[in-house]
């Protein structure tokens, strides 16, 4: 009997309230136990010439006493070994364990981590609501966007350099190889003639084309010179170079100036024309294929194909470090249109709850098997004595009710068993 009162809880157990309240109830049912007792002493001492109460106070206390101690034994027996004697049936949570853990574990499969039960739980919460409510608090856009520009940046450094580099090149370099090259351009292409760019680029080469031939003519005249025979004299040379040249500058300004001239019709057409030839012609096409090969395989091209990786990496991080960044900003202000349109538009709203009941569902019936294991395999690593005292701690307060009814009832039956024997006798 003492030994069940005066056991300690472990220390370590993190609920000191619950484990006083536990300590007070076991003080409470010994206390009776023990009043009980007492008052069965006092009736044996005073025998029958105090009066015939005595009989009545005498069964009662003593039913008391035995409604106490087979209560104490029933409720012990759960956790230990009454007295510590090893009496069969006893200890039993110690000795059930792991077969108790896995039967929780199921328990909570079968009747909580079930599809059913999920969505109808879901059913009666407004998830959308919930999320947009949570995403629109102040400051809890820049905050998740920070956390989640922490948490790539922590990504990035548990990833290989040498692998991600190798990989992202390769990839760029099937992508490319895989993609015809003809098609692309005469898209572009067209693009460019539809908005008249073509005649842009005309005119700035023009332009550009002048402005290097006067910076060049010194160059020019004595490249004249050079091929002009030598018994033609200077000034004959200086004279055809002048008009030649003139003739060059003034040419390239009539082309630039006139927008409908004769070479400019000539260029369009041709452009026009190469365009089709890219779309319907195999050997142009097979042409602008074996240029792009060469280029992708130019040293250059590979060098770039190979540093993606590490430009990207290093300019993402930069943009993540910063607070300032449009990368961040771009992330609050999605944060905040999410919290938005969870809040107040209806499809969305609708469509986020089907999903997450739909996710929830799947979760469940994809995990479920996984977290009962996780409950009976964390009871089984529990030390025996430290479960029986973890359980004990939980609903020992509320077995101890059993105790203390046992002595009261027992007390009763006693008392009304008592006084039919004194009536029938």
């Amino acid at each position: 009997m003492s030994s069940s009162v005066s056991a300690p809880l472990a220390s370590s157990l993190d609920d000191p309230e619950r484990a006083a309240g536990l300590r007070r109830m076991k003080r409470l049912a010994t206390g009776l136990f023990l009043l009980a007792a007492a008052v069965f002493l006092a009736c044996v001492l005073l025998g029958d010439t105090a009066g015939p109460w005595v009989g009545y106070v005498r069964a009662t206390a003593e039913a008391s006493m035995v409604g106490a101690l087979a209560d104490w034994f029933a409720v012990t027996a759960l956790f230990r070994h009454p007295l510590r004697l090893p009496i069969p049936h006893t200890a039993i949570i110690p000795r059930k364990k792991d077969q108790i853990g896995a039967s929780l574990g199921t328990f909570v499969q079968e009747n909580f981590l079930t599809r059913s039960v999920v969505e109808e739980k879901l059913a009666t919460v407004d998830v959308p609501g919930r999320l947009g409510t949570f995403l629109a608090a102040p400051g809890r856009a820049e905050r998740l966007a920070g956390d989640a520009a922490a948490g790539l940046t922590g990504l990035t450094d548990l990833l290989r350099d040498d692998d991600l580099q190798q990989a992202v090149s390769g990839l760029v370099d099937r992508k490319l190889h895989a993609t015809p090259a003809a098609p692309v351009l005469a898209r572009v292409l067209e693009l460019v003639v539809d908005g008249d760019r073509h005649q842009e680029v005309l005119s700035a080469g023009l332009r550009y084309l002048a402005r290097f031939l006067e910076e060049n003519r010194v160059v020019f005249r004595a490249q004249l010179g050079d091929a002009s025979p030598s018994w033609v004299p200077n000034w004959v040379d200086d004279r055809v170079f002048d008009r030649v040249f003139a003739g060059v500058q003034g040419f390239l300004e009539e082309v630039g100036a006139d927008r409908d001239h004769e070479l400019r019709r000539v260029y369009d057409a041709r452009l026009r024309a190469y365009v089709h030839d890219l779309r319907t012609d195999p050997d142009t096409a097979a042409r602008v294929e074996g240029f792009k090969k060469e280029l992708l395989d130019h040293p250059a091209v590979r060098a770039w194909s190979s540093s993606l990786w590490t430009n990207a990496k290093t300019s993402f991080l930069a943009a993540a470090a910063d607070p300032d960044s449009e990368l961040r900003s771009r992330v609050t202000g999605m944060i905040g249109d999410a919290a938005r349109l969870l809040r107040t538009d209806p499809r969305v709203r609708e469509r986020v709850q089907q999903q997450s009941v739909r996710v929830a569902g799947y979760l469940v019936e994809r995990f479920a098997g996984d977290l009962a294991d996780v409950v009976g395999s964390t009871v089984a690593r529990w030390d025996t004595e430290e479960t029986s005292r973890r359980i004990e701690l939980q609903v020992g307060r509320d077995l101890q009710f059993i105790r203390i009814n046992g002595t009261v009832v027992g007390g009763l039956a006693g008392l009304v068993i008592y006084t039919l024997a004194q009536l029938l006798g």
